[in-house]
């Protein structure tokens, strides 16, 4: 599929699968049809760099973070933003997602801060989450909306309550380098992370502890992980230039 001038950072589905969006280094947002795999419409603009998107629930807004530093919110019918930019990270947002309800967003950002913002109001700027100083790389809610994981430049893992800000307990440790990409199990019981060490690893969310062994045989940095629907598989992008579809309970490729 064509049509970026530069590197795309971040591809999303729709809920229902009937598109896709892709965000891009060259500035710019195309949504793009499944069946036929042409993009819908003009493509969308930010200020710079696309670094994240992210679908609501309902598939009916998008939303982006850029090095900008902006959150834009977009109505993917028509392509116009909704509201005002989120405004209040001080450098590039490297993370965004919805919650399940589709009432907020987290974002994290190289200005080693996580924020939770209100999506029905624009003009309010949360306070970042307490407690860390370093960059954060990946950000993601729990199923049920009441937890959010984030992935750190310090290798190590934090879940924190979405509704009060504060800690769960202490760091997940285990990986050997920046911990890249993170998400939930659609049961909630389980965290994936991906790294710059090369392996994905497998969380208890509750116990916090890790998994089994690391998932190797990527020659490369980790990327982005993803679980399935039905949180059978897992699947990987790496800077190798491959996927691999895993087994989410035997850890196999």
């Amino acid at each position: 599929l064509t049509g970026h001038t530069d590197t795309v950072t971040s591809v999303a589905f729709t809920p229902d699968g009937k598109k896709f969006a892709s965000g891009s280094y060259d500035k710019t947002i195309r949504i793009w049809d499944t069946e036929t795999k042409h993009w819908i419409g003009d493509q969308l603009v930010h200020g710079d760099v696309v670094r994240s998107i992210a679908f609501s629930p309902d598939g009916k807004r998008l939303a982006s973070g850029s090095w900008d530093k902006l959150i834009r919110v977009w109505d993917v019918e028509t392509g116009q933003t909704i509201g005002q930019p989120l405004d209040g990270h001080e450098y590039i947002i490297n993370s965004i997602a919805f919650s399940p309800d589709g009432t907020r967003v987290v974002s994290g950002c190289w200005d080693k801060t996580i924020r939770i913002w209100d999506v029905t109001a624009t003009d309010l700027v949360p306070q970042p989450l307490p407690g860390w100083d370093h960059p954060f790389t990946a950000a993601a809610f729990s199923p049920d909306g009441s937890r959010i994981v984030s992935g750190s430049k310090t290798k190590t893992m934090q879940i924190w309550d979405a509704n009060t800000g504060h800690e769960v307990g202490e760091p997940l440790q285990g990986h050997e380098d920046r911990v890249q990409s993170v998400a939930f199990a659609p049961d909630g019981k389980r965290i994936a992370s991906g790294s710059y060490d090369n392996s994905i690893r497998m969380w208890d969310a509750d116990s916090r502890q890790t998994i089994g062994e690391p998932l190797t045989g990527h020659q490369d940095i980790i990327r982005c992980v993803a679980f399935s629907p039905d949180g059978k598989w897992i699947v990987s992008g790496s800077n190798d230039s491959s996927i691999r579809l895993w087994d989410a309970e035997t850890g196999h490729a």
